[in-house]
């Protein structure tokens, strides 16, 4: 998976790419590890990410949760098939996901 991280401020982006799944989503969860001190908007670009597991699902739960208390987080560029996941499993109405 390539995660890509750009902090202009109190505002982060991170772009992933490729599988979130049981086998990379630690490494996402090592990524975000730190990186969402201070942060008061997050941004996650989904355009090139393939495939969204339970696993990827957990850990974009608990940072929901953390940037709740701290600001506010939104996905960006979701594609048909995590969509699909999103309202299946009744996440697209608790995150906050972006129309393209």
């Amino acid at each position: 998976m390539k995660i890509d991280l750009k902090r202009e401020n109190d505002v982060l982006t991170i772009s992933l790419g490729g599988r979130l799944d049981t086998s990379t989503a630690p490494e996402l969860d090592a990524a975000l590890n730190g990186a969402l001190e201070g942060v008061k908007t997050l941004y996650f670009d989904f355009k090139d990410l393939d495939y969204l597991s339970s696993a990827g699902l957990r850990i974009l739960l608990i940072t929901h949760k953390t940037m709740s208390k701290q600001g506010k987080m939104i996905l960006r560029n979701v594609n048909d098939l995590i969509m699909e996941t999103f309202d299946m499993t009744g996440f697209s109405s608790i995150l906050t996901i972006e129309e393209a």
